[in-house]
């Protein structure tokens, strides 16, 4: 038997090390996993090396400028070439595919993934855009299609497994754990003197600069909780993030009866990676093993939401829903591309994002184009909101 997987973002970290455990599951024997097609954005030579040796059936990039030299790149692989933004779909509807990893950053991928859950796909997510934006319309096209949504980010990842001991209606709480980044310990007035070079020296995992900088504002947990509140049909007030930095314990789970179901494992994305492949399969991996002696002792401790004001936000996001969520998101990926080019200071990041949802008025049961809407206008509302002060 044999699984086939199409990859949205293959060149990116999260698509690297879902090849890299491809390559972990098809050594082991089994099943095997066989990757029919690979999608990129820009780097056309990483995608070229990847076509020319897991020569998938299908690779699309959706900078269209680039097609020719893919082509070119490839030379005669017996593959075929997509190109623009509109190729992600074509490829997460393949017949042929049966699991479609969405690693595309932002709302580019937003199309792609809901036409994957409308044909019935198994959908291992690992960019938080399309649960965030689009959670009631994904989640809703997934009941109504068969399709299946398994989560990759190491949080989510580890309430799924924790919920093997129980159902839904049996949990009081669910538990997103965060590192606290850089900066869980310092005061707002500490904060206004950051700078990009320490908010982008995470403490503890290895990830490119936008989501570091999101981690370092704890934004990433905001965006966690609205994920989290879609992806587990839970009530907002059923969740709670607590800091760890160690980053041992992904997530927990409390149910009525007063049990604490956790999982752990070292700051590693490829077992959340192969545990959507495989599921409901557990098997030899890659991923680094926990030494329980060597850790010494794992702490936790509430927020400080006074000086982290985006986790507050979040919630209060979580419960409106409608389109605040894709003007949350969207606002703060704008603001957070213009502190990585120096345009403004690390605590301007929030303030932006406060700004523009207090400016936005809520749509409730939108389609994905006024959500798409809802976006675009965040991002202006923030480039225009920086010019002014200038």
């Amino acid at each position: 038997m044999s699984k086939n997987i199409a990859i949205l973002g293959s060149t990116g970290s999260i698509g690297q090390n879902t090849l890299r455990v491809i390559d972990s599951l098809n050594s082991v024997g089994g099943e095997r996993y066989e990757v029919l097609a690979l999608t990129g954005h820009s780097n056309v030579e990483l995608l070229a090396s990847q076509v020319l040796k897991y020569k998938p059936k299908v690779a699309a990039i959706t900078r269209v400028d680039l097609v020719d030299k893919l082509s070119e790149l490839v030379g005669d692989s017996d593959v075929e070439i997509l190109g623009g933004g509109g190729s992600l779909e074509t490829v997460a509807q393949l017949d042929s595919v049966d699991t479609v990893v969405t690693a595309v950053v932002g709302a580019a991928g937003l199309g792609a993934v809901l036409a994957a859950a409308k044909k019935g796909k198994r959908l291992a997510i690992a960019n938080k855009e399309p649960l965030v934006i689009a959670g009631e319309l994904l989640m809703k096209a997934a009941k109504e299609n068969g399709a299946e949504i398994l989560p990759v980010d190491s949080e989510h990842s580890a309430i799924f497994q924790s919920l093997a001991s129980g159902s839904l209606s049996e949990v009081e709480k669910i538990i997103l754990t965060t590192s606290g980044g850089p900066f869980r310990e310092k005061s707002l007035d500490e904060m206004a003197d950051v700078t990009l070079e320490e908010a982008l020296a995470h403490p503890t995992w290895e990830m490119g600069p936008k989501i570091t900088i999101d981690s370092a504002t704890m934004m990433n947990k905001a965006l966690e909780v609205i994920e989290a509140r879609w992806l587990f049909e839970t009530e907002v007030s059923k969740i709670e993030v607590l800091v760890h930095p160690e980053s041992i314990v992904h997530s927990l789970v409390e149910f009525v009866d007063g049990s604490v179901i956790a999982q752990l494992g070292t700051p590693d994305m490829c077992l959340p990676i192969q545990y959507a492949l495989s599921y409901p399969r557990r098997v030899k991996g890659i991923s680094h093993r926990l030494q329980l002696d060597e850790l010494g002792k794992l702490t936790f401790a509430k927020p400080n939401v006074e000086v982290f004001r985006s986790l507050e936000l979040g919630f209060e996001v979580a419960r409106t829903g409608g389109t605040s969520a894709a003007v949350f998101n969207a606002a703060n990926e704008q603001a957070v591309a213009e502190f990585l080019e120096g345009n403004i200071k690390f605590i301007d990041i929030v303030e932006l994002i406060e700004d523009c949802l207090s400016r936005h008025s809520v749509k409730r049961e939108v389609c994905l184009a006024e959500l798409l809407e809802a976006d675009s206008w965040a991002r202006e509302t923030v480039k225009e909101t920086i010019k002014s002060k200038k």
